[in-house]
């Protein structure tokens, strides 16, 4: 459940929490932070961030941490649950004069026991390529702030490449860099190569080859973070203007588009398997977007104030293998009929039934569950589970379904997540017309079986097998792959709107009472200074016109479901974990990590996983860096 108890034990700091899977562990004896340990004063700085990297390193203990704190930046090797943090002994350590780090990322393609190639963006606008195991500055990029002027919101190397990479900023453009190239010593010139709905894409005019090689302007306001997707082919970008908009990373085309319910869009995150995104912002929702759907499938309310991240757990969740797609021959009923004998079972045995093993009318695995997991700005951690019924409501499934708020008689049948139900692998697309054939293309891999709560929980097999991504090569591009793409239309027939501004204020269908009684937490929000700089401030009244116009558009359409169009999810867990806004959440092997901007980097033990040697727990790499 949601919230338990109330006055003190409300505001009491969790150390543990109980999921079906067992015990989650606060181990304090892995916390990183600052070698004094003292907490940082936290107000009008950037938000904390933390990045991994596994360097192979032969000793087995390979893993490797990044973290700002800040003017600071600190890498340390990463003990995990094995081994306390030695706090005295950074492998690098720096501090910045006149600008501070705001985000950073590390190469897995190049990282080795000698050497690694980090990124490091900066409030200035700079970013930096930083080698901190040799202790060198390779390259500073934007050098005199002749490309872009605003802070820098989110670095991320280009998936299989190991010279490309995108830089987002709070000017609202996203530039792609090239290590190889300089930046030059006057003002880019751009040419436009493709434009549509709220955006449009420019290449850099130039006798020889310079960064960037391409500008993205995205939106209006700033871009708070993009993702790759798992195959590196497709880019989610989080708007301040409230949108999630998807493309094609190569050609630049808009595959679709999603608004928040109101305000910002701050994170988003890919399904382990690349068929749905998760997004959090302004709004105290996650929303979750089917990408072969292009449509909100499920909102997920639990926090109190704005959701700073959003990450999948790739090993709680989990899908059944499933046959290859095969038309089924025969009516709705005959379908119907043969899927029914499969309900009315408990949630134990669901990753066991026939009807994992059975394709709906559009060739998908049926039974699902996703686990992912949201921080915010209120404190708070929450898991949420993402359950079949969710994503294929119009199946006949009667199982046992708690956790889900179905706010409508005319809501569809899908009443949500469930305590009762494994993670399994994000299955695409939910509701397409029978017979027509959803784009997934990605099979999916083993499931695991989870037990009921009020049973002894059994360990979840950990399901390292999923298609976290087809093979890197698909992200790997070159200018030229950008250059042959103009021209075409990528127009998206349901994009209304074209942006909505964070002042937009909706009472629609929120029931004032629940509003009253949530404690919007705002003194947690001095994270996002740089999206509520003076100049915005200054076109309130007529920015929030025009928001509220714009707003009224999106709202009921597939763009901006109603609430009471979509199912609502409760959290699984949702515990206050930190005396301040939380502002990282990585799932990895053993433990998940948290960090909260007074710069403590908190790790939590996976049930079963505490103290273990490395000769029973080998080590595997962390999956990249989660922001």
């Amino acid at each position: 459940m949601a919230a338990e108890g109330g006055g003190k034990e409300m505001n009491e700091i969790k150390t543990q929490f109980t999921t079906r899977e067992g015990v989650y562990k606060l181990l304090t004896h892995s916390e990183y932070s600052r070698p004094n340990r003292v907490p940082f004063n936290s107000q009008g700085s950037n938000p904390v961030k933390v990045s991994f990297v596994n360097v192979n390193d032969q000793s087995g203990n390979g893993d490797r941490i990044c973290f700002n704190v800040g003017r600071e930046l600190y890498f340390y090797i990463y003990k995990g649950v094995r081994k306390a943090a030695d706090l005295s002994k950074p492998i690098d350590k720096r501090i910045y004069k006149g600008t501070q780090p705001t985000c950073h990322d590390f190469n897995p393609l190049t990282a080795t026991a000698e050497s690694v190639s980090l990124l490091v963006g900066f409030s200035a606008g700079q970013v930096q390529l930083i080698d901190p195991i040799k202790k060198e500055t390779s390259k500073l990029f934007n050098e005199e702030r002749l490309i872009d002027k605003s802070g820098v919101t989110c670095v991320r190397w280009v998936p299989g490449s190991e010279s490309l990479f995108l830089v987002a900023h709070s000017s609202g453009s996203l530039y792609l860099y090239n290590v190889e190239h300089t930046c030059g010593t006057t003002p880019p010139h751009y040419q436009l190569l493709k434009q549509g709905d709220g955006y449009a894409v420019h290449t850099c005019k130039s006798k020889s080859a310079r960064n960037p090689l391409l500008r993205w302007t995205v939106g209006e306001g700033a871009l708070n973070e993009f993702a790759f997707s798992p195959d590196g082919k497709f880019l989610a970008c989080a708007s301040q203007d409230g949108f999630l908009r998807v493309f094609g990373f190569d050609a630049a085309e808009l595959h679709g588009t999603m608004k928040s319910y109101f305000g910002g869009l701050l994170c988003v995150c890919w399904s382990p398997d690349g068929r749905y995104i998760v997004a959090g912002g302004e709004d105290d929702l996650v929303t979750v977007w089917s990408f072969s759907d292009c449509r909100v499938i499920a909102r997920g309310h639990g926090h109190k104030s704005w959701v700073s991240v959003v990450a999948f757990d790739h090993c709680t969740t989990s899908v059944e293998d499933s046959d290859p797609p095969a038309e089924f021959s025969g009516s709705d009923e005959e379908f119907h009929e043969q899927i029914h004998f499969a309900g009315g079972r408990d949630r134990a045995n669901s990753s066991q039934s026939h009807l994992s093993k059975r394709n709906s009318t559009d060739g998908r695995p049926v039974s699902v569950t996703y686990r992912f997991g949201s921080v915010g700005q209120d404190t708070q951690l929450c898991l949420w589970d993402l359950t079949e019924d969710i994503l294929f409501p119009h199946l006949p499934l009667s199982r046992t379904r708690t956790h889900t708020n179905v706010m409508s008689a005319t809501s569809p049948p899908a009443t949500g997540s469930a305590t009762n139900t494994t993670t399994t692998t994000t299955t695409t697309t939910t509701i397409n017309p029978p017979g027509t054939n959803g784009n997934n293309t990605v099979s999916s891999s083993s499931g695991n079986s989870g037990a009921l709560s009020n049973s002894v929980p059994a360990p979840l097999p950990r399901s390292n097998s999923l298609p976290h991504s087809t093979g890197p090569a698909g992200g790997s591009t070159t200018p030229n792959s950008h250059m042959s793409s103009k021209g075409s239309s990528i127009i998206d027939s349901a994009f209304i709107a074209t942006g909505v501004s964070k002042f937009a204020t909706l009472s629609l269908h929120d029931t004032r009472k629940e509003r009253h009684e949530k404690d919007h937490k705002r003194n947690h929000s001095m994270g996002h200074i740089s999206s509520k700089s003076s100049d915005k401030l200054n076109q309130l009244s007529s920015a929030a016109r025009t928001a509220k116009a714009d707003a009224a558009k999106t709202l009921g359409t597939l763009l901006c479901p109603r609430m009471e169009e979509v199912p609502l999810l409760e959290p699984l867990v949702c515990k206050k974990i930190a005396h301040e806004r939380l502002t990282v959440l990585i799932f990895l092997e053993d433990c998940l990590v948290t960090a909260c901007q007074e710069g403590f980097i908190c790790t939590w033990a996976r049930p079963g996983k505490v103290g273990l040697l490395p000769s029973q727990n080998p080590t595997n790499s962390p999956s990249g860096t989660v922001v």
